[in-house]
């Protein structure tokens, strides 16, 4: 592979132009594509053969007409009102404040047609879809209720408390609210309807009332990125620069870095226009891109800047730097592809996406580092280190001559005494893991929102008026098309005095049948909120419940809901981890084997990933959701699908520097130098480039922490640690010890194996033997 690459660099720093075109034609088609191909941003978290989605897909089959047949997908804003101190929603200026507040939102373009109508005039199907303000919806629900009553086959005082369950106004008539149905998608969701949405509000609160606004349609948070990309670029800028001490030289890392992230966005900017993906989507997919292209390109121009003081032929340097570190890069980077197209394994559509969007970028990142890189150093030539900064030094990070390192210093004390600094290292993230423990996931709601938005206190308004479980209420779907006792209406009856019985259930009804009269929608509302755990119980002793139904009458049915949601997911989540760990860590150890050509080299390596990602995950809960150190002021549960895409990165991250690092001890191993010498020189090569590397990444996922977006600030959080602990701790401290206690035994390998494994010759010997003799000595050989 080595000698290929160099075949590539060379290739690439003597055709600059032609390389560079190709580039920037790529770059120019992908802006035509996103401009022209690109569709809207769609949040779901539906799970295509859970039982919830089940009981979705059922709904939608039996209920054509029903709109929004995922009610997280809805389009929607709810008006709350809280009546102000000792006063109610039933005076006549409270009525009149909320009907001045519907009177502007019927004049709003984008609310559906059959609730602008005016309540006022509205007569026959119309009236029952027109806004009305809370006290009056009350009023004609239970007039309904109790002229229905008979009919029902019910008493009165049954029908009343149906409708008191479904009424938009609580009992004290303190507290009601309007659902606001919208027209279109997410993708119509724009700051103009924001605006539009909290200015009809005002009208409310201008007359005393409390108005607060939740919904799909009146989420206020930005799209995330932005400014955040601005902050870790320019720290990555003064990173670099202290690092080569050249303005030219930190600027090359990124403007390829740049390019690549432009290039994988707009990507995937074209893929919304053929697939439904996350808002978080991009944002992820560059956090990810933007850290590794800096990196890898560090790590080429950082060689490149090594073989320049081995020979003076530039286009020469270029191709070795990309033969070597080059062959670090392809290796580092797939492991990183592999690890996030391997969140496949999960079977959560929204995570795939979220993988196979970050491996594009990353894969980006790999290629224009290969290629895109020595060609723009070619184009700089002799100036590629030019710009020197004033009160710094220009300097070979590899080279190890001249008054001893600091590096060398701290490796040669590791290396003599072993046992101390992995003993240390094991403790301390051993320690930082207790935390995670404690784990509790949940998926993102207005209920672990921001305490300071209004859809949070719409949240609560609702929790407080109504009771918690008004937030979060059940739907159960019962299918009696298979009946084989009774009537399909007794049926309905029987589910609902069986899921009435429950404990935790405030009430139960009917709000629906289909025009086929086989199939009933019921609303159950839990005494206990969404994030309760109650809840979930509650959700599984109705699933319980249905085989003895089903047995005495044919009867079936599925629960949905945000609850029911929730939980099948963070069960999904369970059930596949194992099956996700034992295909990334499967594959990746199959690739650290033929790049290491060693068991215990891969084997120490996944097991330090371990503790890196468990002490990640301690200093994650510890923060955002026990709320340490006060970084967030709104703690809550960790996102449900954090933990599974955090393994990924970081297992794919921490290889890198293990393949960065690692291979350069190798690289002397292989060229004759024992092994605790091995250890020492090449961890005095790669360190501070390593070093520097982590700090640029840690520096570009930190900045992600400003986001108001709790999911992307806890991923810019947890990513930027998981690097200091694993670059810094496991792959500095734990595994140099490791190595130097292992001696010549961490390069063993059994000799069958070694003959069948084929090898990808990433320490450059191959192609040190195939370079022309005058320059044999050059390549790779071991330095004092």
């Amino acid at each position: 592979m080595a000698t290929y690459l160099y075949r590539i660099g060379r290739f690439a720093y003597r055709r600059k132009g032609a390389v560079i075109s190709v580039w920037l034609v790529i770059l120019v088609l992908m802006g035509v594509g996103a401009a022209t191909l690109s569709g809207p941003t769609k949040d779901s978290f539906s799970i295509p053969g859970t039982p919830a989605q089940q009981a979705q897909d059922l709904m939608a089959e039996r209920f054509p007409e029903a709109a929004g047949n995922n009610p997280m997908d809805a389009v929607s804003a709810r008006f709350v009102f809280a009546a102000p101190e000792g006063q109610t929603l039933e005076s006549e200026q409270s009525r009149q404040a909320m009907d001045a507040v519907l009177a502007k939102v019927r004049g709003i373009e984008q609310v559906q047609d059959a609730a602008k109508v005016d309540p006022a005039v509205a007569s026959g199907a119309d009236a029952a879809q027109a806004l009305v303000n809370p006290v009056e919806a009350n009023t004609q629900l239970l007039d309904m209720a109790k002229s229905s009553a008979a009919d029902k086959g019910i008493s009165e005082e049954a029908a009343v408390a149906n409708a008191q369950a479904l009424s938009p106004l609580n009992a004290d008539k303190t507290v009601g609210y309007v659902e606001v149905p919208f027209k279109g998608d997410m993708g119509d969701v724009n700051k103009a309807l924001r605006e539009q949405i909290s200015s009809a509000a005002d009208a409310g609160r201008n007359a005393g009332l409390t108005v607060e606004i939740s919904g799909s349609a009146a989420n206020d948070a930005e799209p995330p990125g932005g400014a955040t990309e601005l902050v870790g670029i320019g720290v990555a800028a003064v990173v670099l620069a202290l690092t080569f001490g050249s303005l030219v030289a930190a600027g090359l890392p990124l403007i390829t870095a740049i390019i690549g992230i432009m290039i994988g966005s707009l990507g995937i900017t074209v893929a919304t226009g053929f697939t439904d993906l996350s808002s978080m989507t991009p944002t992820l997919a560059i956090m990810i891109g933007l850290a590794v292209a800096i990196d890898y390109s560090l790590f080429i121009v950082s060689r490149f800047r090594h073989e320049l003081s081995l020979t003076s032929d530039r286009s020469e340097a270029a191709g070795r730097a990309v033969g070597t570190a080059g062959s670090a890069v392809v290796f580092a980077g797939l492991t990183v592809i592999i690890a996030l197209i391997a969140l496949r394994v999960v079977g959560i559509p929204f995570l795939t996406d979220m993988g196979a969007a970050a491996a594009f970028t990353v894969l980006i990142a790999v290629m224009i580092a290969l290629t895109l890189l020595p060609a723009i150093l070619g184009l700089f030539g002799r100036k590629a280190f030019a710009g020197k900064i004033p009160f710094l030094q220009s300097r070979d990070l590899e080279d190890d001559e001249g008054k001893p390192s600091f590096a060398l210093r701290y490796i040669s004390a590791v290396v003599r005494r072993p046992a101390i600094p992995l003993i240390a290292g094991v403790v301390l993230l051993g320690a930082l893991a207790i935390p995670a423990t404690g784990l509790s996931l949940a998926l993102p709601s207005e209920g672990t929102g921001d305490p300071a938005t209004s859809s949070r206190q719409a949240y609560d308004l609702v929790g407080e008026g109504f009771g918690p479980g008004k937030n979060g209420p059940l739907l159960v779907v019962v299918d009696a098309k298979d009946l084989t006792s009774g009537t399909p209406a007794a049926a309905f009856d029987e589910v609902v005095n069986t899921i009435s019985a429950q404990d935790d259930v405030s009430n139960a009804q009917i709000v629906g049948v289909n025009r086929a009269g086989d199939t009933a929608q019921i609303l159950v509302t839990p005494t206990s909120a969404p994030s309760d755990p109650a809840t979930m119980d509650l959700v599984n002793n109705i699933r319980g419940a249905e085989t003895a139904l089903h047995d005495s009458i044919g009867v079936s049915y599925g629960v949905t809901g945000q609850t029911a949601l929730e939980g099948d997911v963070s069960e999904t989540l369970q059930d596949a981890l194992i099956p996700y760990l034992a295909v990334v860590v499967g594959l990746a150890f199959l690739l650290l084997l033929l790049v290491f050509r060693s068991i215990l080299v891969p084997l120490t390596a996944t097991l330090g990933f371990l503790l890196s990602v468990a002490a990640t995950f301690g200093a994650t809960v510890a923060v955002f959701q026990e709320g340490w150190g006060g970084l967030i002021a709104n703690p809550q549960p960790i996102v449900s699908f954090m933990p599974i895409f955090l393994i990924g990165v970081v297992f794919g991250l921490a290889m890198d520097y293990q393949v960065f690092l690692v291979t350069r001890m190798r690289e002397e191993y292989v060229h004759g130098a024992t092994a605790k010498q091995a250890v020492t020189v090449g961890f005095n090569h790669g360190a501070r480039v390593v070093s520097a590397a982590a700090v640029i990444m840690m520096s570009v996922f930190a900045a992600f922490i400003a986001e108001p977006n709790s999911f992307i600030k806890s991923i810019g959080f947890a990513l930027a640690v998981a690097v200091f602990f694993d670059a810094f701790v496991v792959r500095m401290v734990i595994i140099p010890s490791v190595m130097a206690l292992l001696g010549d035994k961490a390069w063993w390998m059994p000799k069958w194996l070694d003959k069948i494994l084929p090898n990808v010759d990433i320490e450059g010997e191959k192609l040190r033997q195939a370079l022309p003799e005058s320059d044999d000595a050059l390549v790779g050989a071991p330095r004092p």
